[in-house]
């Protein structure tokens, strides 16, 4: 070709110019401002994927009873992960019970803006949503039942974690924590020591079905080291400066078990024990009033508690907002549903209770599904505990129907309880909750070959 110059270099060394000789030469200029665009699409591209930064309150916020500051750059590993959809629905119907929520969380299409202090603060924390059908995997060190690997046959729990959790602590603690009573000259019974004596029941039947358990108590013993003694000045702190040393006393000890005990017991279940899931085992009880003379009822009901129903006034405490959003990002209430509508079907079937029904216009708990036993409560341990937790409250243990049951203890086969040939309650107990768990994920896992 004419004026063109032939370099004797081999291709692979020749520059692209003499390569391609047809094409023409880029500006300098036009070069330069090509590859300054490219490195600021680069830039906002990786400012775009970044989780944005959480802000620190400035000005402490207002936290729960022995609550941590909440860390809410844990929250960056949920980004994307929730369409707002879906976001919006749980926030609104499940996890509260009120609007005060508005004041601290605004929605848009593309994010929530958190505020982090209290109403009224500016340091708010961005949540991104996912785009429909674009959602990030929820990370979460738990699995559901859809999760799980296959099962062997006739080991339906094969590879699940399960973490019993007797409710209260019973023995000498029984009387402080509030919940014994005596009728009669027959022995008191102590509730922290009867939901012991079922999860002992419960853990060789689930065992042998193939899961893993633990007992986050195994006697009637607290697991927090703190003592009410311990809990005076935070007591005192707390109360109204004319507070009388018998009441700061007593609110010392509400913070030792219904407080420091349950953050323990999480402390344990979250960081050592990692469960799948958490059975809290309760009795429920109807008011009884002084516990040497306890009224007595004609009535025995059941229902299970799955978190939510965040009142407004819970809403407003910083600890107890981070918590909630937690919860809803991991997912719980999805699984605590499934598996709570099997155990609730099973366990009225197996007892023949009727349904604890709260008064309409409570504002502390809320319907679940339309299912007349499972209700969604903010309680602190299915607050606190990681994965998804199966709250039961069985049996009334100040009803005539319940408490000769309970007062005959723990037996094989059958005994008259009058007038009538029953198992042991506890028993009773542990078979239905072990068949209904037998049940439920046998139906949702497959069958390994």
């Amino acid at each position: 070709m004419p004026g063109e110059t032939i370099h004797p270099l081999p291709p692979a060394d020749n520059p692209i110019s003499h390569m391609i000789p047809s094409c023409k030469r880029i500006p300098r200029a036009v070069a330069l401002v090509l590859v300054l665009v490219l490195v600021l699409g680069l830039a906002g591209l990786v400012l775009l994927l970044r989780p944005p930064p959480a802000a620190t309150p400035k000005h402490p916020p207002t936290l729960s009873a022995l609550a941590e500051m909440p860390d809410w750059t844990e929250l960056n590993a949920f980004q994307n992960t929730l369409t707002r959809a879906d976001f919006e629905r749980l926030l609104t119907t499940v996890f509260t019970t009120g609007g005060a929520w508005r004041n601290f969380i605004e929605i848009d299409d593309a994010e929530a803006r958190i505020r982090t202090g209290d109403a009224g603060t500016s340091e708010v924390f961005h949540l991104r949503f996912a785009l429909p059908g674009l959602a990030m995997p929820t990370p979460r060190q738990w699995k559901t039942a859809a999760e799980l690997p296959p099962a062997p046959a006739g080991n339906p729990l094969a590879g699940m974690r399960v973490a019993i959790d007797p409710g209260h602590i019973g023995g000498p603690w029984a009387q402080l924590e509030e919940r014994w009573l005596a009728v009669g000259d027959g022995p008191p019974i102590c509730e922290g020591d009867l939901t012991l004596t079922v999860a002992k029941l419960l853990q060789p039947r689930l065992e042998a079905l193939g899961a893993t358990v633990s007992l986050v108590r195994s006697k009637s013993e607290p697991v927090t080291p703190l003592r009410p003694e311990s809990l005076l000045t935070l007591a005192r702190d707390s109360s109204d400066p004319a507070a009388s040393p018998a009441a700061l006393q007593k609110l010392a000890e509400r913070l030792f078990y219904r407080t420091a005990e349950i953050r323990a017991r999480a402390q344990l279940v979250n960081q050592t024990l990692k469960p799948d899931l958490v059975l809290c085992l309760h009795f429920n009880a109807d008011p009884w009033g002084d516990p040497l003379h306890p009224t007595l009822v004609t009535r025995s009901h059941l229902h299970l508690l799955l978190n939510g129903a965040y009142t407004d006034d819970e809403i407003a405490l910083a600890d107890q907002r981070f918590a909630m959003l937690e919860k809803l990002l991991r997912r719980t209430h999805e699984e605590e549903a499934l598996v709570g509508a099997t155990v609730a079907d099973s366990f009225a079937a197996g007892t023949g209770l009727p349904p604890f029904v709260y008064p309409a216009g409570a504002r502390n708990a809320l319907p679940v599904n339309g299912h007349p036993y499972l209700w969604a409560r903010n309680l602190l341990a299915n607050r606190l505990y990681d994965c998804p937790v199966i709250f039961l409250e069985p049996y009334v243990m100040n009803s005539t129907l319940d408490y000769p049951r309970l007062q005959a203890g723990d037996y094989a086969g059958l005994r008259q309880v009058n007038g009538k040939a029953r198992p042991s309650i506890f028993r009773e107990y542990a078979d239905v909750l072990t068949e209904a768990l037998a049940r439920h994920y046998a139906g949702k896992r497959r069958t390994a070959n």
